[in-house]
């Protein structure tokens, strides 16, 4: 074994040795998602506005942790927006115009899996926007967010940082994965050449947009699991929900359904029943 191989398995085993098991881990997260489902329902009754940020490099983890949050979410409540790249009629708006469109109105609490941060990051590393511009939106995004806040929007910006090594690990493991290769698309590949040029322009974006009226929450992410947990601990934290009191729900026998006949089975497609049931029966129908 090489040494580079010997000092990754080094590092895998001693993760494997900090993970949480998966039985605790579900349990964990069993638990924040009903109170992320208590959070839904008091910003829903009370008109809160939240607005949430995920960034970070690729293979750090945010789609695994926005996925975990909305779960068990009224994706009319907490919808998720991850805008494409801009159309042709867009790029000649002002630069958060499309952004505007999406923020929350009372009782939402909307997610941004990506933002307005692509100008500071792949635009800015890629080269798709210009010098002026890249330096008009480090001057203008704490002016923009601290006017969501004062307009009474809480705004919660979160980075998800990922060692190089990690990183590696989940591309290469990516190109074995058939579910998972679409991930890897020609920006990505591209991105993974420019670590450093990525690491400056975040640190440049971190030391402009770092306000106090909207700071930026680092998450931690080598571990996905752990890094889920924690975030959606933290945002339940910065949000001053309480459980609403709601009257019992209550399932009353059905009414009888007189004068109603089915119409022929032989009158309607059914999909195959490809798959069996595990007694080697076709599944019931209903």
């Amino acid at each position: 074994m090489s040494k580079s191989a010997a000092s990754e398995h080094r590092a895998e085993a001693r993760d494997r040795s900090r993970k949480i098991s998966n039985t605790k881990y579900e349990e964990a997260l069993v638990k924040l998602q009903i109170e992320l489902v208590t959070m839904q329902e008091w910003i829903r009754a009370t008109g809160h506005r939240v607005a949430v940020i995920f960034e970070g490099r690729d293979a750090a983890g945010k789609g695994g942790t926005i996925k975990r949050i909305t779960e068990p979410l009224n994706p009319r409540v907490a919808p998720v927006v991850a805008l494409p790249a801009p159309t042709e009629r867009e790029k000649t708006q002002w630069y958060f115009q499309r952004y505007v469109a999406h923020l929350p109105a009372a009782g939402e609490m909307v997610i941004f899996d990506r933002s307005w941060y692509n100008r500071a990051g792949v635009e800015r590393v890629m080269g798709f926007c210009t010098d002026t511009e890249y330096e008009e939106f480090l001057r203008s995004c704490p002016e923009f967010e601290s006017m969501l806040v004062r307009s009474g929007i809480q705004l919660i910006k979160y980075w998800f940082s990922v060692s190089d090594e990690e990183q590696e690990r989940r591309f290469q493991r990516r190109l074995t994965d058939p579910t998972k290769r679409w991930k890897l698309s020609p920006m990505d590949l591209e991105s993974r050449k420019r670590w450093v040029d990525y690491s400056r322009a975040k640190d440049e974006m971190f030391a402009h947009t770092d306000i106090k009226e909207a700071p930026w929450y680092v998450v931690e992410s080598d571990i996905k699991k752990h890094a889920r947990l924690n975030c959606i601990s933290h945002l339940l934290s910065m949000i001053p929900y309480r459980d609403i009191a709601r009257p019992p729900l209550e399932l009353e026998p059905r009414p009888p359904q007189q004068g109603y006949v089915r119409p022929p089975m032989e009158t309607q497609t059914f999909v195959p029943e490809a798959h069996l049931d595990a007694q080697g029966g076709q599944s019931g129908r209903s």
